[in-house]
């Protein structure tokens, strides 16, 4: 049996969990998740503890039973305390602002960039070198994250570029001149 599948997931006395058919809804102080999980797996929701079912042991469904679970944890943890991102700009002249929603990134292309978030996605930038990415997604949160670094992936040589906080770029040696 799935080690993470079997896990029961623990709800919060502030998060309501709706379940009807194979749409799940959790509602929480940070605001109300959807997702439609997959037909085979069933959620049993007993007192305040929600356990993930599946049918048999076929292959598909004992992938499905961990991804399920975790996928339902995810939504109970994003709407009860969120998830954050924060990205650091490394290099000169590299900077970041926030004009109104948007974002504007001078990233040393020959003009700027501007960055719509989606409207579940809160965005924040406390310096001009550093991006902190909030929301009640994990996955939207991600993805946001991972498209704000493919604008100006790290490079090995100096590292300059965009970078998630704690990330650690692997440096080359820079050419070596010799006689």
């Amino acid at each position: 049996m799935s080690r993470i599948g079997k896990k029961i997931i623990e709800i919060p006395k502030n998060v309501t969990v709706t379940i009807d058919g194979s749409i799940v809804k959790i509602k929480g102080p940070k605001g109300e998740l959807q997702r439609e999980i997959h037909p085979n797996m069933k959620l049993e929701l007993k007192d305040s503890n929600l356990e993930v079912k599946r049918p048999d042991d076929q292959k598909t469904n004992k992938a499905l039973h961990g991804l399920t679970r975790a996928l339902v944890q995810n939504m109970v943890v994003g709407v009860t305390s969120g998830y954050k991102k924060i990205l650091d700009i490394v290099g000169v002249g590299y900077r970041v602002e926030l004009k109104g929603a948007n974002l504007l990134l001078n990233m040393g292309y020959s003009h700027p960039i501007y960055f719509m978030p989606p409207a579940e996605i809160k965005i924040e930038t406390p310096t001009q070198t550093q991006i902190v990415i909030s929301g009640i997604d994990k996955q939207l949160v991600g993805q946001v994250a991972a498209k704000l670094r493919s604008i100006r992936k790290p490079e090995p040589y100096k590292g300059k570029g965009i970078k998630y906080s704690g990330e650690h770029i692997l440096r080359k040696a820079g050419k070596t001149a010799g006689k």
